[in-house]
């Protein structure tokens, strides 16, 4: 599928209005992060509004590749907690959240990044269980990785109130890992997409 052909159905996805009370509630989750992003540019430090916008793209996607209303809503809930636990600074006052925090958000962006790869082509579909299990395992070491060194470039460049250790990296990616491997054993044996999306 061509480059042109792909936005044509990221925005067919788009526009598609919502069809039940999960689709109006994820719309609802975008719309309310789209707002507290603006908030935030005239109201939080600049590292916080940064944080919050990275939650941005995921939310939109989540709609624009069609996953299933429930997958949609979770996705965008999780992704948003995920960037607002950090400015409520949650990770350092809870213990255990950032590793649960991890397990649900790449679980959910491994699920994203799936799509993405088996709909673009990149990967070819096989038909076999154990295909979407191992992509996205893989997908979901390969975000907790960027991740990681996202944090690792605010620590050394931005702010040294960014909590980095060897300990804390190694435990967020195995749960990053765990959370990818759950969602890849979901995709094999259940469609993670709309049966009515425009298929990329």
């Amino acid at each position: 599928m061509g480059p042109t052909t792909m936005i044509r159905a990221l925005y067919a996805n788009l526009k598609r209005p919502p069809r039940s009370v999960t689709d109006w509630l994820a719309d609802a989750v975008r719309a309310v992060a789209i707002v507290i992003v603006a908030v935030s540019a005239v109201t939080l430090p600049g590292t916080d509004t940064a944080v919050l916008s990275m939650a941005l793209p995921a939310v939109m996607l989540s709609r624009m590749i069609g996953l299933r209303s429930g997958l949609d809503l979770i996705t965008c809930v999780t992704v948003f907690v995920a960037a607002g636990s950090n400015v409520l600074e949650l990770y350092r006052a809870w213990t255990g959240w950032d590793l649960i925090v991890h397990l649900a958000c790449t679980g959910v962006l491994a699920a994203v990044a799936l799509i993405l790869l088996q709909d673009s082509g990149v990967v070819p579909a096989t038909g076999r269980r154990r295909t979407p299990i191992v992509l996205a395992t893989l997908s979901g070491l390969a975000l907790s990785a960027v991740w990681e060194m996202v944090e690792w470039f605010g620590y050394r460049f931005i702010t040294d109130a960014i909590f980095v250790t060897y300990d804390d990296t190694i435990g967020d990616m195995m749960a990053g890992g765990l959370g990818a491997l759950i969602v890849g054993v979901v995709a094999s044996r259940v469609r993670l997409t709309r049966e009515d999306r425009a298929p990329l």
